[in-house]
């Protein structure tokens, strides 16, 4: 497999409705960028093992909180799922064929898994953006929620404490942040993660890639146009960095960083006239 064909794969679900979208197969296409040699139909087959493995269990629960808890069970007890507390930051916590592997994740790509599963166990179930701590949700309508992470059933009293300790009292709880999240969002997400993570190491070629799959999910989002500006301008194509940064002023003229994106155009102006 090559990295342009995993791109293709990803352009494809990208243009689907939202509802016919597998995260699971549109997260492993994200790692096959990193891992030209996965299998994905292989890691696609290992979670319908997994599902079928959970709908005998789910069988046997009276109740949609009976299943959700067989499911936590089957999956972070038997299976031994867990959050990565030791290195939360390491990349392969992004890539799904790598926490299918290694049992291991962040709240997201855990998430992914979770609703992956359940689904093929015929347990409805969604993911859920909220801020700071992506989570899931189960039941037709959404009423139980899971923290991926830690692997637990959490309330929606508990999700307002976590707001209000990382947002602050003063910060009102909208319920609407525990809405199911659209799957270009959920993956959208998962590429920040990475793109983040890249920026922090320098690694301007995985951060760009990044940049350039987010907008392939959304092509007009603002800020992507910017950071994909940017890293083209690192990278010394600089009639792409221009292209971009001219893009996101269009979209986001007001915005706080436009200012400081102006004197990027200038530079950009003064210097590429020298180097090409």
């Amino acid at each position: 497999m090559t990295a342009s064909r995993a791109r293709l794969e990803l352009e494809r679900i990208a243009r689907l409705p939202d509802e016919r979208v597998d995260l699971a197969e549109a997260a492993l296409w994200i790692a096959a960028e990193e891992y030209p040699e996965l299998d994905v139909a292989r890691a696609l087959a290992e979670l319908a093992r997994l599902g079928e493995s959970a709908r005998l269990r789910l069988r046997r629960a009276a109740d949609a909180a009976g299943r959700v808890e067989k499911l936590l069970h089957f999956l972070y007890v038997e299976v031994g799922f867990a959050g990565n507390r030791d290195d939360y930051y390491d990349p392969r916590n992004s890539f799904l064929n790598d926490v299918l592997a290694r049992r291991t994740g962040i709240p997201i790509t855990l998430a992914i898994v979770f609703v992956a599963v359940a689904r093929r166990a015929g347990l409805p179930a969604r993911g859920v953006g909220f801020p700071g701590h992506f989570l899931a949700s189960c039941g037709e309508r959404g009423e139980i929620l899971v923290d991926p992470f830690a692997g637990t059933v959490v309330t929606r009293a508990e999700c307002e404490a976590r707001l209000r300790a990382s947002a602050g009292a003063a910060v009102p709880f909208d319920p609407r942040l525990l809405d199911p999240t659209p799957a270009r969002d959920v993956l959208a997400r998962v590429l920040r993660n990475l793109k983040q993570i890249w920026l922090a190491r320098e690694d301007w070629p995985r951060a760009l890639g990044c940049a350039e799959r987010i907008l392939l999910l959304s092509p007009d989002a603002a800020v992507e146009l910017r950071d994909r500006g940017l890293l083209f301008a690192r990278l010394e194509c600089f009639a792409a960095a221009e292209a971009d940064l001219r893009r996101f002023l269009e979209l986001a003229p007001d915005d706080a960083a436009a200012d400081a994106v102006r004197a990027q155009l200038v530079e950009l102006a003064r210097t590429a006239p020298r180097l090409h």
